[in-house]
């Protein structure tokens, strides 16, 4: 493919100049810099053009609508009590194997029964995949 490609650009009486410019490889973002490797530079974080005040007191970034405006950040009482508590630490597996099923809360015997069950299915996958 490439060799009749070339066959006919040789045969073709196309000047030299008109075979550079349109067979020449160029980028998406124009010409690349002598000495610069991967374009570090242009991923580089840009100094923002918002005010403290502003990023103080609204979620800058989570407007998804076309028009709107970010909303403005809530008084802690404002918000559900759950939320305060998805970042908490859960016990892991073994820390849940340490204790007594029988005095488990119920969150943490659902937490147990999800990890034991997945890693069954790990234990049991690898031993079907070593036979």
């Amino acid at each position: 493919m490439a060799l009749n490609h070339v066959r006919f650009v040789s045969r073709s009486l196309i000047t030299k100049e008109t075979v550079g410019v349109s067979f020449q490889r160029t980028f998406a973002t124009g010409k690349a810099k002598k000495g610069s490797k991967g374009g570090a530079a242009a991923d580089a974080p840009k100094a923002s053009s918002l005010s403290k005040e502003v990023k103080s007191s609204t979620v800058v970034g989570a407007n998804i609508l076309k028009e709107g405006s970010d909303p403005k950040i809530q008084p802690d009482s404002e918000y559900p009590d759950w939320l305060w508590h998805l970042l908490d630490k859960r016990p892991a597996l073994s820390e849940l194997r340490r204790k007594d099923i029988q005095k488990l809360p119920y969150e943490d015997l659902k937490r147990f029964v999800k990890l034991d069950n997945r890693a069954r299915i790990k234990e049991n996958n690898s031993l079907k995949s070593k036979n």
